[in-house]
């Protein structure tokens, strides 16, 4: 990636001035306003007009990325969403409950058109996919890489794929998401990596999901760290007290970015060799790119470019 991944991305219910003002005091790399599952049908029309409004007054602004989550697809109220929050320009959409990459393209295809009426870049508006939230979701995983290749334009946008458990486990009817010692459960940890395997193989940043007991910082702290171990970039957060324990864990250590550094030193001195050495071992290509990656997560400049 040409930026530094998102370590945080804190959901904010979009028809909530207080928690949005909390939520810009954080330090979340994004924040997701949320038109989906925190806001009532009753309040719809207002979240996306408070929505529109937040974003005017703060994207220019508000430290943090500001994305908007939208209703699925399969909602009937999608369309209306974008089209709702797009004069706001928003960092990128979080796109939940896809059922397949023909999703992400019926959408892209949708961006486009309300790009070009706004007289915004085509193609400016990424996504962030939910992938995992149906059965379906889980299923087409394996495909993405094969139809990201033969829909360049729609795959331009894909900024990172997500996971998620709880609209899952209500549609498999599961009642145990996790055995007795906390792990997850095979199909759920079968969603998850599906997820990271994609997000890799596309080229895009694997975000984890939320870990929804919001007063466990231990239990959310371990977590992060095997998340950010088995390779993903970020996670997603419920509650502005998760951010900094989320952002410690996806933030490369002071050893770890001088061991990147010293990497990326090694190459260039060895004149574009694909093999050298460091401190006695050999190290070759996929040393480089792990180095890369951890410098990545280390470039924060303050843009909110995603």
């Amino acid at each position: 990636m040409s930026a530094a991944p998102l370590r945080s991305l804190l959901f904010v219910p979009g028809d909530s001035e207080r928690k949005q003002a909390k939520g810009l005091a954080t330090a979340a790399d994004a924040l997701i306003l949320d038109l989906e599952d925190s806001v009532a049908a009753e309040r719809r029309a207002m979240a996306r007009a408070m929505v529109l409004e937040f974003l005017q007054a703060q994207s220019a602004r508000a430290p943090q990325q500001l994305w908007v989550r939208v209703n699925a697809l399969a909602s009937g109220r999608l369309f209306e969403d974008l089209a709702a929050v797009l004069p706001g320009r928003p960092a990128g959409i979080v796109l939940p409950k896809v059922d397949s990459y023909d999703d992400i393209e019926r959408v892209a295809r949708a961006l486009e058109a309300l790009e070009a009426g706004q007289g915004l870049l085509i193609g400016s508006t990424p996504l962030l996919v939910i992938a995992t939230e149906t059965p379906a979701g889980v299923l087409s995983l394996p495909s993405y890489p094969q139809a990201a290749a033969a829909h360049s334009a729609s795959a331009r946008r894909l900024a990172g794929l997500t996971w998620g458990m709880e609209d899952l486990c209500a549609a498999l009817g599961a009642r145990v998401k996790t055995d007795g010692a906390g792990a997850l459960r095979p199909t759920f940890q079968l969603a998850r990596l599906s997820c990271l395997l994609a997000a890799a193989a596309i080229g895009v940043q694997a975000i984890d999901g939320v870990y929804v007991d919001f007063r466990d910082g231990e239990s959310l702290r371990r977590q992060a760290e095997e998340a950010r171990g088995d390779g993903f970039s970020g996670k997603l957060a419920i509650h502005p007290d998760q951010v900094e324990v989320i952002n410690a864990a996806f933030t490369p250590t002071d050893a770890e970015t001088a061991w990147a550094r010293r990497v990326v030193a090694a190459f260039e001195a060895a004149a574009g060799a694909g093999v050298t050495q460091l401190d006695g071992q050999m190290i070759d290509r996929p040393h480089l790119l792990q180095a890369q990656r951890i410098l990545e997560s280390v470039s924060r400049d303050g843009s909110k470019k995603p």
